[in-house]
């Protein structure tokens, strides 16, 4: 099929800048055309970058402009799923920055709306394409680790400093913290595993729990930093807990460790994942600096029902289990840094799901699946940990493929 250029809008200036590099590498098939912001100081590196680039105030006034074909969305989370129902309905495809939406009733009205336009919807949720991600992925679908039972991530990253202003104004990080109790940034954790145990593709989410801690060492921090005299310097002000924990139940039996962690102070890890099966096991790194581990049967040292099974260097498997994305075009991912975070493979797929008149990789169905925790898991918690049941949101997916 021949290719041609998809019209680019970004909006969200200061985020959406991060995906130049990806689309400067895509050039043959991704034009950035234009940029929408309401602040327009931030038009200037767009302008540096490229000149001729044309600039937006107004979301409106750009959904509205024939010459732009789709959008990037790199605007605070609360808005994600508001605007990209708006921007599908004029006519544009919607690649949106994690999370999709915020509520059961915003996921299916995204649902909706991508099955009634045909649009290409995609959630660019960047770590199911890093280099391990896929790596895994592809062993999972290759049977490496035999039938899956158990996979377990997390999210544990101190963003504290994110949450404020100098002033010491509450930033939509900490509204996220002030106003909800859950599970409230699942996607980059939960996106891989979700690829991983085959979610939308043979199995599907069936429910879930979860509790969350006391919010001891956010107050504590802006205690330190502004006084006792803020309003987040009291445990009370914060609905949001230090540690929040979910356990999801997949209909085919497997089990997830879900864990979201935006305050406790430590070292970061928020590329921590496992997974398990009949024959072999997955662990990544506690941090970025130590390797994973793998061990699969009758590949690695020793047998796990003898009591003598040793890890593996997953390294060791390499050649073997790289994901063919990744073997065939590592030399440009890693160009744009990419090894860590896939931004490459997600601008890729999000343009050539729309040239080839199809949907994406990861599609409107596993967006909600994923950021559906959010109102799922605070449901739960205000229940004292309640199970609760994921709505069947692929339900038209499933007729269509099986017809």
């Amino acid at each position: 099929m021949k290719k041609k250029h998809v019209r680019l809008a970004v909006v969200g200036g200061n985020r959406g800048f991060g995906y130049h590099k990806s689309c400067d590498l895509l050039s043959d098939i991704v034009e950035v055309n234009a940029i929408c912001d309401l602040n327009e100081a931030v038009f200037a590196k767009w302008k540096q970058k490229y000149p001729n680039i044309r600039t937006f105030t107004s979301f409106e006034k750009l959904l509205d402009d024939p010459d732009i074909d789709a959008i990037l969305l790199a605007t605070p989370m609360q808005v994600h799923a508001a605007q990209s129902v708006q921007a599908m309905k004029a006519g544009k495809h919607v690649l949106c920055e994690v999370a999709s939406a915020m509520t059961i009733e915003e996921s299916w009205e995204l649902v909706e709306t991508v099955e009634q336009t045909g649009a290409v919807y995609m959630l660019a949720e960047n770590f199911c394409y890093t280099r391990m991600a896929m790596m895994i992925r592809h062993m999972a679908e290759s049977g490496a680790f035999g039938e899956l039972t158990h996979a377990e991530c997390g999210y544990v990253h101190d963003v504290r400093t994110a949450t404020h202003d100098a002033q010491g104004n509450i930033k939509w990080r900490g509204e996220m913290m002030r106003d909800f109790n859950g599970n409230n940034y699942p996607t980059h954790s939960l996106g891989p595993v979700s690829q991983w145990l085959g979610i939308n593709r043979g199995d599907s989410f069936d429910y879930m729990t979860t509790i969350v801690s006391k919010p001891a060492s956010q107050s504590d921090y802006f205690n330190e930093i502004f006084g006792p005299g803020h309003p987040g310097s009291k445990p009370e002000f914060w609905k949001q807990g230090d540690s929040c924990l979910s356990l999801i139940r997949t209909k085919q039996g497997a089990v997830i460790y879900l864990r979201n962690d935006f305050s406790s102070p430590r070292p970061f890890n928020y590329l921590y994942y496992g997974l398990q099966g009949t024959k072999g096991s997955y662990l990544s790194g506690r941090d970025i600096h130590e390797e994973p581990l793998v061990w699969l049967d009758g590949r690695s040292p020793g047998k796990s029902h003898l009591g003598n099974a040793a890890w593996s260097k997953i390294s060791e498997f390499t050649d073997e289990f790289e994901h063919p994305w990744w073997k065939s075009e590592s030399d440009r991912a890693n160009a744009e840094q990419a090894s860590r975070f896939g931004d490459y493979f997600v601008m890729k797929e999000f343009i050539t799901a729309i040239i080839e008149k199809r949907q994406p990789d990861f599609d409107v169905y596993d967006s909600v699946a994923v950021s559906c925790i959010l109102p799922l898991s605070v449901q739960s918690v205000a229940q004292n940990g309640y199970p609760v049941a994921f709505p069947d949101f692929a339900k038209n997916k499933r007729t269509s493929v099986q017809s």
